[in-house]
Parts: C-alpha cells; structure tokens; sequence
C-alpha cells in the first residue's frame, strides 16, 4: 500500500475525534472556554441531545473581532505562549484544539465583538460584521454530520441528554453561587439551577441559564 499524507479536512476530523466523542464534549468545551473568558452569565441550549444544536451565550471578554476566524485554527490560543507557561497554567484550557475540533465536525456559528464567522466541516464560509453584544454566542449544529460512521456510537438521545446534563454541571457548578430560572419553548427543562438532581421531560431538548 503506498503511503501518503492525508488531505487536511481528513486529518482534523480524524484529530477532532480525540477531543470531541460525543455533544457532552462540546459542552464541556464550550463552558471552559465561556470560564476563562471571565463570563458571569451562562445560557446553554441543547437539542436533539445535541447532534441538532448546541447552543452557549456568555457575557464574557469575547473574542477580538480581528482574531475570531484565527481562533478556529488548530493550535490558536491565547493562553500559552513559551514552553514556561505551560508551568504555570491558570485556565481550564490552554491547548487551542477545541474550537478547531467542533468546527472540524460540525456546522459551527461563532458571534463576538460585533463580528460573526461561519464555519463548516473545518471550513470558513462566511464571515460578516453582527450587531455589536456582549460576550459570545456560539451555535453547533448538525454534530457529526460530515462523519456519519461518528452517529453510530451515539447511544439514545436521552443518554446523549443525559451526559449534557452531567458535564454541564460537573464543569461549571462550583463556580457558581445561584441562578435565575429559565423559561426556555417547550419542550423544555424548567427547572432552576442547579438542574443536576432534576430529569428532563424529554430527550429533544434542554435548556439551563446560570450566574456567577
């Protein structure tokens, strides 16, 4: 068999398989990076166990409207910069592959300092000015859509929900001192914060908002 290298879409999704196994992983990912950006409010939306739509708004620092495509660029980061500083690391990430990875598997919307960028499979398809907000809004969409053999180790949407529920709060419930209740469209997950001792009505969909 002749050996060659791989094409890059094919190499970042193989790589993004190390980072993302399934949608808890994108939440993990999601609210570490909304925590070290300094955010003190936290809305996440899941639905279809969230191979349909993973959704998380902070009111973070955000990300500078002139580096938001770069920050979907493997190994972009700007939480290490020398080998020193990987000796003191402050944050609960610092390696630069997680965006680079969701994008990589997924259609991804990232909205930020008065800019929004478009992504899919990897890929940059569009990116515009957007009305000017705090914070970031990140939308991931149609998880696994471009590596179907990826769905078929998925379990059940209310396990896939289920696991959601489980990393949102073991990755964010100590930095938080209470929350408001949301009131998300049916259906839906009603119940103040912390949801971690409720169950959800359904597996299509969840929606839990926090402050710090």
């Amino acid at each position: 068999m002749t050996i060659r290298a791989l094409a890059p879409e094919v190499a970042d999704a193989i790589a993004a398989g190390e980072v993302v196994e399934r949608p808890a992983s994108v939440v993990k990912e999601l609210l570490e990076n909304a925590l070290d950006a300094g955010a003190r409010r936290l809305t996440v939306e899941v639905r279809g166990a969230g191979r349909n739509l993973i959704r998380v708004v902070d009111d973070g620092e955000g990300i500078p409207a002139e580096e938001l495509a770069l920050a979907f660029q493997r190994h972009a980061t700007s939480k290490v910069r020398t080998l020193a500083d990987l000796e003191a690391i402050g944050t609960l990430g610092f390696r630069g592959e997680a965006l680079a990875s969701i994008a990589a598997v997924a259609d991804v919307e990232c909205t930020s300092s008065g800019r929004r960028v478009h992504l899919r499979a990897g890929r940059v398809l569009e990116e515009v000015p957007a009305g000017p907000a705090p914070g970031t809004v990140m939308e991931v969409r149609d998880l696994f859509a471009n590596t179907p053999a990826r769905l078929k180790f998925l379990k059940s949407e209310a396990t896939e929900t289920a696991a959601c529920l489980s990393t949102q709060s073991c990755a964010s419930a100590p930095w938080w001192r209470g929350a408001s209740p949301c009131r998300p469209r049916a259906p839906a997950w009603p119940t103040p914060w912390p949801p971690s001792t409720a169950r959800p009505r359904c597996g299509r969909c969840l929606r839990w908002t926090g402050r710090r």
